[in-house]
């Protein structure tokens, strides 16, 4: 079938994006969905950092590539091995598939799928291979989900599907910013009455966090972040306080455990200091892979320090999105803060200049004007 989406042409393109246009928005051909796989028609998408660093080359990928790896919509067509889901059922598309048989799937979270992750490196889905092409020649599939697009095949191990009374933008967010930030709080940080929970980084995710641990009767939340209008939009979500980092610093500020969302290794070097000893720091961005820091081993030893990486949240999907659309139902999770915009899909290039500059938190694309 023809289908309409943004296809990054080359990586690496200056910024700003919205003149070096790398997304090119095009008609592509979608094959039929395999045996395991399902036909979606894309209702939702959010704009996320791990989309803007692929455009500016820290996680190189394959290309052409039809980004988006964050989305949600309703499914038109199931493979015949499919039994878990139905068509016309809402579904939240999960960036990393769990074939549930691997080493990593055995560790309840605490490790990707290992089949899951060689495909999305590949840029294919998790049976093999890719379902899109233009002219004859393959584009491939960003992390299993190739969200920017009025339709998507994915492998059903990538979809969680949620009822009717949650709408698509929110659906959106649950399968990246609320998986990621959300599941660092309740599969890592796992707050305490009494104690601080900090997140380092108030964009969609580092917002995701904050939101899941004021959930906790009586955590203490702090974000932290440069910009003045993320700082005023985590308070206006309710944290208890929102602080520069050199604010945090002057203060001699600890916290319990601090959640690391921004994705750079100096940020990362911040959260360590910033870790009240015997507390957690876990990291969820994605930094090049280039980016390193200094540690002192005995720093770690002496104050008793957890230094913890959590991909995806440290998320199983099937088993934390219910949860947390059950905390969004009764109100303890108020996932509509955390969307600062809707755009369209031709808006895409300059979508990316907007995270880049970090003038937004989390833009959706709304497909239902397609």
């Amino acid at each position: 079938m023809k289908i309409r989406g943004a296809v990054l042409e080359s990586i690496g393109a200056p910024s700003p994006f919205d003149q070096s246009r790398p997304l090119q928005v095009a008609e592509l051909d979608l094959a039929e969905p395999g045996p395991t796989e399902v036909l979606v028609r894309v209702e939702a998408a959010g704009v996320c950092h791990s989309d803007l660093s692929v455009v500016d080359g820290k996680r190189p990928r394959p290309v052409p590539m039809l980004l988006g790896h964050e989305a949600a919509g309703r499914i038109e067509q199931v493979g015949a091995e499919v039994t878990d889901l139905a068509v016309g059922q809402r579904v939240i598309m999960t960036f990393l598939p769990r074939c549930g048989e691997c080493a990593g799937c055995a560790t309840d979270g605490m490790a990707p799928c290992v089949p899951g992750s060689v495909a999305n490196g590949g840029g294919e889905l998790l049976a093999g291979g890719s379902r899109l092409s233009r002219d004859g020649s393959p584009v491939t599939h960003h992390l299993g989900v190739s969200g920017f697009a009025t339709h998507a095949v994915v492998d059903h191990r990538s979809l969680v599907p949620v009822e009717d009374d949650v709408p698509p933008n929110v659906a959106a967010v649950l399968g990246c910013a609320v998986l990621t930030g959300g599941g660092a709080v309740i599969n890592v940080a796992k707050p305490r009455s009494g104690q601080t929970v900090a997140v380092v980084g108030l964009g969609g995710v580092g917002l995701a966090a904050a939101l899941t641990a004021l959930s906790y009767e009586g955590v203490r939340v702090v974000g932290i972040d440069p910009l003045g209008h993320k700082r005023a939009a985590a308070l206006q979500a309710g944290v208890h306080e929102a602080l520069t980092p050199d604010e945090a610093a002057e203060k001699g500020f600890k916290a319990d455990a601090v959640i690391e969302a921004v994705g750079s290794g100096r940020v990362f070097a911040s959260a360590i200091a910033l870790t009240a000893p015997g507390g957690k720091t876990i990291t969820v961005g994605l930094p090049a892979p280039d980016d390193t820091i200094e540690l002192s081993p005995l720093a770690l030893v002496a104050e008793g320090k957890t230094l913890v990486g959590s991909y995806l949240g440290s998320a199983v999907p099937k088993r934390d999105i219910p949860v947390f659309v059950d905390m969004w139902r009764a109100g303890q999770l108020p996932l509509e803060h955390l969307v600062s915009s809707t755009i369209a899909l031709d808006d895409i290039n300059r979508a990316m200049d907007d995270l880049a500059d970090g003038s937004e938190l989390r833009q959706i694309i709304d497909f239902t004007q397609e």
